[in-house]
C-alpha cells in the first residue's frame, strides 16, 4: 500500500478498514502498522485539507508500511495494518483520547474534525478503530492458542523536525511497562552498528499517550512487545527501506535469542542471514 490519492468514484466499502498479511507466518513476531495509510474513506471528503497536506506526516507514517511488509517477508511474520488515515481515527490512541480524531495536528488545522459529536466519534471507532484492534487481537490469541509466545512489534515513522525542534535519532524505541524486550532490541541494534544513535523512549514515550497498541495488546495480553520509530527521511527510498528492514530483522532475532526464545524456532525454521530477494 502506498499513499492513497483520493478517488471520488471509489466507495469506502471497497477497501476494508484493516488488512492482514502472511497470517500463517511461522515467526514468533506479530507486526502491526497503526498508521500505514493516508486514505480518507469517501464519506469524509478531504477533511478540509489540500492534496499536499494529505500526503504529509500528519496523515500517516510515510515508509512505515514498506518497512513492515519487508520485515513480514524476512521474518515470516504476520502483519496487521490499518487502511485509514490517523486523521480519520488514530488506531494508536485510546478510544477516549482527546486526539483520537484530532482537530489540529502539529500546526495544521483539520477542519473536518472540528466539533465532531459523540455519535460521529463512535461511528469512526466502530468502523475503523475496533476492527483493527479486533483483528490484531485475533492474530495474537490464535498464536497463543497454538502454543507460541508471540512478540508484538509495532512499526512507525517520525518527522526529522517537530515544531522547529530537530530529532537527531535515525531510530527510536518505546517500551511498554516491561522494558525487557525493548532493551534487548536496543542492545542488538548497537551491537549491529556501534555508531547508531538509538533513541530510548524517543521521539515519544508512554507518557505522551501514544502507546495504546502496546498497552492494549502487549501489556494487556501478557506478551512482550516493543514500538519501533524510524525517522522517515531514512525510509522514503527503496535502499533505505530494504536496509532498515534487514537490520531490524537481524536485531529482532538477536533480541529474541538473547532472551532465550530463539533456539527452538531456529532449529525448526533456520537462521535469518540478512539477504532479501525481490
Amino acid at each position: 500500500m502506498v499513499g492513497h490519492q483520493y478517488d471520488l468514484g471509489r466507495e469506502a466499502s471497497v477497501v476494508p478498514p484493516v488488512l492482514v498479511f502472511n497470517v500463517t507466518g511461522r515467526s514468533p513476531f506479530v507486526l502491526a502498522c497503526d498508521h500505514a495509510s493516508n486514505r480518507f474513506p469517501d464519506r469524509f471528503g478531504d477533511l478540509g485539507l489540500t492534496p499536499h497536506q494529505r500526503l504529509m506526516h500528519i496523515a500517516w507514517d510515510p515508509g512505515a508500511l514498506a518497512v513492515a511488509l519487508r520485515l513480514s517477508d524476512l521474518l515470516d511474520a504476520p502483519l496487521v495494518a490499518s487502511t485509514v488515515s490517523r486523521l480519520v481515527v488514530d488506531c494508536n490512541r485510546r478510544p477516549d483520547a482527546p486526539d483520537l480524531c484530532p482537530a489540529i495536528s502539529e500546526r495544521t488545522d483539520i477542519p473536518g474534525n472540528r466539533g465532531i459529536g459523540a455519535n460521529e466519534r463512535a461511528e469512526r471507532i466502530g468502523a475503523y478503530h475496533t476492527p483493527f484492534h479486533d483483528l490484531l487481537g485475533e492474530v495474537i490469541e490464535t498464536r497463543k492458542a497454538g502454543g507460541q509466545a508471540p512478540i508484538l512489534v509495532t512499526v512507525h515513522s517520525f518527522t526529522p523536525v517537530y515544531k522547529d525542534v530537530p530529532r537527531p535519532w535515525p531510530i527510536g524505541l518505546i517500551h511498554p511497562r516491561d522494558e525487557g524486550f525493548t532493551a534487548a532490541l536496543r542492545d542488538a541494534l548497537i551491537a549491529d552498528g556501534p555508531e547508531l544513535d538509538v533513541g530510548w523512549n524517543q521521539p515519544y514515550s508512554a507518557l505522551n499517550g501514544v502507546t495504546y497498541t502496546l498497552e492494549h495488546h502487549g501489556d494487556g495480553r501478557g506478551i512482550e512487545s516493543t514500538m519501533i520509530e524510524i525517522r522517515h527521511d531514512e525510509i522514503l527510498e527503496t535502499d533505505g527501506i530494504i536496509g532498515w528492514a534487514e537490520r531490524l530483522a537481524r536485531c529482532l532475532q538477536a533480541a529474541h535469542g538473547s532472551r532465550g526464545g530463539a533456539a527452538n524456532f531456529i532449529e525448526r525454521h533456520g537462521q535469518f542471514t540478512g539477504g532479501f530477494d525481490g
